[in-house]
């Protein structure tokens, strides 16, 4: 069929959705609800079979509904409605939560029901569950309505019959979820309670509170098990993090927004937002095998096999993180491991360069330049492993040079519901750097690397396999998924097998250097990214304000509205295409 995916943003969940149409062999276009107008233009153009509206913040206009079958994925269990629908799940500890799809109408959320899906409900931030549960749970749904559609067979459920089932978990309206539901009370609420106010309000809007004598939205909550304090009080800080103590125990807050008069704000590590506030703060070890603590960084040794994880938040990797990084992985290769497995972490594996913190800097082209540098460093120690075998386990979404930070290992292998955004173009024209210029064509043709990093499409993990990208996909679950990289590593440790494979790479290693080494690759691309930090071209430094902001779009951006390439372009389209 002709879909078209009508959206707010191309977000992870458009982008698992589009991957998915793609792949089941629909011809698909997408289109950002600019304004009506806009809208109504778009749908003109590609006169879709159906349309498909994964995230959108606004009705879809009467004029459009009223012709095609608009189809609205909704975060929320039948007969639920309102724009907070997973918020007021987490928030009130519900232990089943579904999405459901459904059908536009006059009234939001009201319309008749296509296709939902149930799932239980994780105590985890609604960041995690949009991106695993509700993504799934999603792609299901919709699918599966699809079908039924294109077979003919559909028969959509009316919200207002009161027959839609026994045993249907049923939601109801409710309001948008607004601060003062949100607020934490420091010296009443429980940490648990704390905890699920901003989980359930992260990655927006955040929770506002106020702290150290301002307001700041805080974001990324982690129960702490041993410290304790006066209630509100700030009890240390780790990493960019600061730890502030409740009723009956304490929590770690990572992240965190100040509130600026213009009303624009970026989220930072806490501590970078506080700034000379925390200075006296006391910086808090890790303890040794302590399960209930933040700890930005977990390396675990099981056998022969090194496991380590980077949960950075949204997936952004700034300098100081990168280094950090470095320092664990040389930790590891000094380990008596065989085998080294890099997971990045259950929502982000890597997006790259942390994007916030340089917009944030005194000069964001000096900070762009040492993160750059401290992405290279990491990318280059892997590739320098001579005594391991490593592996890199994407059980979440990468992007840009997160992905090629993960085929610096000799092996790559993701979740089959991960999305790949193998680019760097959509970030300003930015060229990039982290050895792709290496990594890439070890695995791809000229071709099919023009059409990789030109096309900026997102790729599933099966096409990613499919066209040589990465190794495999494996498991649907992210526990499946983690078994299996488990019983795959242990059996590259294997001497036998480690012993063959350790030897054919380094013999590899060896004669790539002696062809071109690899501080030619990084002096080539550093070259580029040079001119894309201080040269007169300013378009990655726009692009990235505009991503940091979350500026809206004005309109699609071509490489996405194939209905819209056969029309002229305005002077802003060619600008911006």
């Amino acid at each position: 069929m002709r879909i078209m995916l009508l959206v707010e943003a191309f977000n992870s969940l458009s982008q698992r959705v589009y991957g998915e149409l793609v792949r089941c062999g629909h011809e698909l276009a997408v289109e950002f609800d600019v304004n009506t107008e806009s809208t109504q233009q778009g749908v003109a153009l590609f006169k879709p079979d159906v349309i498909v509206a994964p995230y959108l913040k606004r009705a879809i206009p009467r004029t459009v509904w009223s012709r095609y079958p608009c189809l609205i994925i909704h975060p929320g269990i039948p007969g639920d409605r309102g724009p907070s629908a997973l918020d007021w799940a987490i928030l009130e500890g519900r232990r089943e939560w579904g999405v459901t799809v459904l059908q536009a109408n006059e009234e939001l959320d009201a319309g008749d029901i296509w296709a939902f899906e149930t799932f239980p409900l994780r105590i985890a931030p609604k960041s995690s569950i949009y991106r695993n549960e509700v993504t799934e749970a999603a792609v299901k749904a919709l699918c599966r309505a699809l079908t039924s559609y294109k077979r003919g067979v559909l028969r959509p459920l009316s919200q207002r019959d009161t027959t839609l089932g026994a045993g249907i978990l049923r939601g109801y309206h409710r309001p948008a979820m607004m601060q003062v539901d949100r607020a934490i009370d420091w010296g009443q609420d429980t940490t648990e309670v704390i905890l699920r106010k901003i989980y359930a309000s992260d990655s927006a809007p955040g929770v506002r509170d106020w702290l150290c004598g301002r307001t700041v939205y805080l974001y990324g909550a982690w129960k702490e098990a041993t410290l304790r304090g006066i209630p509100g009080a700030l009890l240390g800080q780790r990493d960019g993090a600061v730890c502030r103590a409740t009723v009956d125990g304490a929590v770690w807050i990572t992240h965190m927004q100040a509130v600026q008069q213009d009303g624009r704000g970026l989220k930072l590590p806490a501590t970078a937002v506080l700034g000379d506030a925390v200075a006296d703060v006391p910086c808090i070890p890790i303890v040794q095998n302590s399960t209930e603590t933040w700890r930005e960084i977990v390396r675990e040794q099981e056998g022969a096999v090194c496991h380590l994880h980077f949960p950075f938040y949204n997936g952004a990797m700034s300098a100081d993180q990168c280094r950090r990084l470095t320092d664990e992985y040389k930790r590891a290769k000094e380990s008596d491991a065989r085998v080294i497995v890099l997971h990045g972490g259950p929502d982000h594996w890597s997006n790259g360069i942390h994007l916030h913190v340089i917009e944030a800097s005194e000069s964001p082209a000096d900070e762009s330049w040492r993160n750059i540098e401290a992405m290279n460093d990491l990318v280059l120690e892997i590739l320098s492993t001579t005594r391991q075998m490593t592996i890199a386990a994407l059980c979440a979404n990468a992007g840009a040079g997160g992905v090629f930070l993960a085929l610096a290992a000799d092996a790559v292998y993701a979740r089959q519901g991960v999305v790949l955004n193998p680019h760097y173009k959509n970030m300003g024209n930015l060229y990039g750097s982290e050895y792709w210029t290496y990594l890439l064509p070890r695995r791809l043709d000229a071709e099919e690397s023009d059409w990789l990093l030109q096309g900026r499409l997102p790729i599933t993990a099966a096409k990613a396999v499919a066209v040589g990208l990465i190794d495999g996909a494996l498991g649907r679950t992210p526990a499946e998924f983690r078994d299996m990289i488990a019983r795959l590593a242990r059996a590259w440790a294997h001497p036998d097998f480690w012993s063959a494979r350790l030897s054919a790479k380094v013999a590899r290693r060896e004669e790539d250097e002696a062809r071109r080494p690899l501080g030619a690759y990084r002096a080539a691309e550093l070259a580029h990214m040079r001119r894309n930090f201080y040269g007169f071209d300013r378009s990655y430094h726009v692009a990235r304000y505009h991503f940091v902001h979350k500026t809206l779009h004005a309109h699609t951006p071509l490489y996405l509205a194939t209905h819209r390439r056969a029309r002229p372009l305005t002077q802003a389209q060619e600008g911006t295409s």
